[in-house]
């Protein structure tokens, strides 16, 4: 874990200082994520990335505080991701990836990264950047780790093999931005739809269910 942020701090040194891009595109790393720092972040945000490799259960409740704020969903069918999909619709979330029960037979076939890394020239190129120090001038075994974790060590969350459609689902989302009215249409449908998990409901839901408490009226 510890690899993968300064990896993404590395990358953001290389892009954030670009001649080219530099001025119009930031990469950046937020140390300490926490509830102050979320208030200004979930409002700020456009697209909520919720790419835990389904059946894992990695996306929580972060995903619909991004949703109730406005930012659209792009992420696998795990963990809140399929119950903000059935409430905001197909059309209004960007899903991709294996399913669950395409994860466990993947899995029981024999997964081999090596496929997805030799079959993707542009996956392989990535891979390649990272393992021959691209982004780490002065150490270039620094991100071997990383490397070995995708293709020697089995890939464990078969991230290779959700790259391809998690790129076309993020074609898809470029598509979407560009028009300016489609997306605040989205992303107002998102607000609106998306009642079920305020905590209004929560809370009330609990004081009747569980707490077994009634309304204060004044």
């Amino acid at each position: 874990a510890k690899q993968i942020i300064r990896l993404i701090n590395d990358v953001a040194t290389l892009i954030n200082n670009d001649p080219v891009v530099g001025d119009q595109l930031k990469v950046v790393f937020y140390p300490n994520y926490e509830v102050s720092a979320a208030e200004i972040l979930f409002p700020g945000a456009d697209l909520s990335e919720q790419i835990s490799t389904a059946g894992t259960e990695a996306s929580g409740t972060g995903n619909m505080k991004m949703a109730l704020n406005g930012a659209l969903t792009i992420g696998t069918l795990d963990g809140a991701n399929v119950e903000i999909k059935e409430e905001v619709g197909d059309e209004n979330i960007f899903i991709f990836g294996l399913t669950t029960p395409e994860v466990a037979q993947i899995k029981a076939s024999g997964y081999n990264p090596w496929d997805y890394y030799n079959g993707n020239p542009e996956l392989k190129q990535v891979i390649d950047m990272i393992g021959n120090g691209y982004f780490s001038v002065g150490e270039l075994n620094r991100y071997q780790a990383i490397v070995d974790t995708l293709l020697h060590k089995g890939d464990h969350y078969l991230l290779l093999a959700d790259y391809a459609a998690y790129v076309e689902a993020q074609e898809k989302v470029a598509a979407l931005y560009q028009d300016e009215e489609a997306w605040s249409r989205v992303a107002i449908l998102n607000v609106a739809r998306m009642a079920k998990f305020s905590s209004d409901r929560t809370i009330g839901e609990y004081a009747n269910r569980i707490w077994k408490v009634e309304q204060f009226k004044t």
